[in-house]
C-alpha cells in the first residue's frame, strides 16, 4: 500500500503538484560519505564479479564484532550470511527453518510483507493483536496462549517495530526467548531499526537465546537502502542449508554493496547525526500532532514512525489517505497496510525524510483537517 501511495504521488508531482511525502520509510539522507568514498573506489579498480554465497568474509567477520561492541554479545563470523536486504534475510530464514504448512506467529498491526512472503511459502500467518495494553508490543504470554490454542512453529517479531515504532522491553524479549526455546519455536527476530531508538536501548534477541534467527540491514540506520544489503544470524546447522538456498536463488548478496559496507561502520559521526535529525522530527510531530486532534497513537519508542488513530475523522483509512494525498498534498500510508482488520482508522506517518518536510507536511495538514 506504501508503495501505491508513492506511485499516486508521483503521477501527482508529474503533473505539477508539489507532494509532501511522509508514506515511505526509507531515510530521506544519502549513505554515509565513507560509504560511497568505498563504492567508488571499489569501482575504479574494475572488475566486480560474484562473491562467495555466504558474504565476504571481511565483512562478516566486521559484523560479529559489531555484535561485541554494540551488545556484548559473542557471535562467531561462521554464523552469519549476507543477504540481498532483510528481505533476503526473511526468505532464506522461512525456507530453511520451517516446513510447508507451519504456524507462524507475527503482530498486527505488523509488516505487511511478513505475512505475504510467508503466504507465498505455503507458510500460516498467525496474527497476535496488539495495542495499548501492551504498549502495541507482543508478549511472552500473548505467545504462549496462542500456541496453547493451537501449536505455533515459529515467531516473528521487529523491534523498535513498523508500523508502531513501538519496542519490546528488555525483560519482555528475554522472556519471549525462553518460550520459545523451551516450546521448541523457533523464535526470528527483526532488528533492522535498531540505533534508531529514543526511549529505551534496543537489545538483540542473541543476548537472550543463541537459537534465535536474527535479520538486520544496512538500510535503515545506516541509509543504504537501494544499496540491498543485509544480514542473518543464524544457528551452526543452519548455516549448510542457508548456503545452498543463497547459492539457488542469489547466487550472492551485491558485491558492490558488501565492500561499501564495511565503511558503514566507520561512520558513527554521521549516523548519529541522522538518528538527531530524526529525533527532532519526532519532537516536533509528538507536540503538533495532538493539536491537531492526532492525540491517540502508538509509542513512538524507535524507528522514524507514527502509527495514529484517526477514527475521530474517519473509518476509512484508505480514503481518508487519498484525499490528504489529492486535497493537501501530504503522503501518508493507511492503516489497512499493516493491519486489515483494524487498521481502517489508523495511518502511519513516516518521519524519516528532511525537517522542513515534516514541518510544512503539519502544516498542511492542520489546514486541511480544519475543513472537514
Amino acid at each position: 500500500m506504501a508503495m501505491d501511495v508513492l506511485r499516486d504521488a508521483k503521477a501527482l508531482e508529474r503533473a505539477g503538484r508539489n507532494i509532501i511525502h511522509l508514506e515511505l520509510g526509507e531515510p530521506g539522507v544519502a549513505a554515509p560519505r565513507r560509504v560511497r568514498e568505498a563504492a567508488a573506489e571499489s569501482l575504479r579498480h574494475g572488475f566486480i564479479g560474484y562473491g562467495e554465497a555466504l558474504g565476504d568474509a571481511e565483512l562478516r567477520s566486521r559484523i560479529a564484532s559489531h555484535y561485541g561492541e554494540r551488545y556484548g554479545v559473542d557471535v562467531p563470523a561462521d554464523r552469519i550470511i549476507v543477504t540481498t536486504g532483510s528481505s533476503g534475510g526473511f526468505l532464506l530464514a522461512f525456507l530453511a527453518a520451517f516446513d510447508p504448512g507451519a504456524r507462524i506467529a507475527l503482530t498486527a498491526p505488523g509488516y505487511p510483507a511478513y505475512a505475504n512472503i510467508l503466504s507465498a511459502l505455503g507458510l500460516e500467518p498467525v496474527p497476535l493483536d496488539v495495542d495499548e495494553e501492551t504498549r502495541f508490543a507482543p508478549t511472552a504470554a500473548m505467545l504462549e496462549a496462542a500456541h496453547r490454542d493451537r501449536k505455533v512453529h515459529g515467531a516473528l517479531f521487529m523491534s523498535p517495530a513498523n508500523p508502531t515504532g513501538a519496542m519490546i522491553a528488555r525483560e519482555e524479549l528475554a522472556r519471549i526467548c525462553a518460550f520459545c526455546d523451551e516450546a521448541g519455536i523457533v523464535f526470528v527476530s527483526d532488528e533492522i531499526y535498531h540505533g534508531l531508538e529514543y526511549e529505551m536501548r534496543a537489545e538483540s534477541a542473541l543476548r537472550f537465546s543463541q537459537r534465535a534467527l536474527v535479520i538486520n540491514s544496512f538500510s535503515k540506520y545506516y541509509a543504504m537502502t537501494g544499496w540491498r544489503l543485509g544480514w542473518l544470524v543464524a544457528a551452526p546447522e543452519l548455516m549448510r542449508s542457508l548456503e545452498r538456498l543463497q547459492q539457488s536463488l542469489a547466487i550472492c548478496a551485491p558485491t558492490l554493496s558488501q565492500r561499501a559496507a564495511l565503511a558503514a561502520f566507520d561512520a558513527s559521526d554521521e549516523l548519529a547525526a541522522n538518528r538527531v535529525a530524526y529525533a527532532r522530527n519526532r519532537a516536533l510531530l509528538l507536540d503538533r500532532l495532538p493539536q491537531l486532534g492526532l492525540d491517540k497513537f502508538a509509542p513512538p519508542d524507535g524507528a522514524f514512525y507514527i502509527y495514529a488513530d484517526v477514527s475521530r475523522f474517519t473509518d476509512d483509512s484508505i480514503g481518508f489517505c487519498r484525499r490528504m494525498l489529492h486535497e493537501a498534498g501530504v503522503a501518508t500510508t493507511p492503516g489497512v497496510d499493516f493491519d486489515p482488520r483494524r487498521g481502517a482508522k489508523t495511518l502511519r506517518i513516516s518521519y524519516a525524510g528532511p525537517e522542513a518536510d515534516v514541518a510544512e507536511g503539519v502544516e498542511r495538514l492542520e489546514a486541511w483537517l480544519v475543513g472537514l
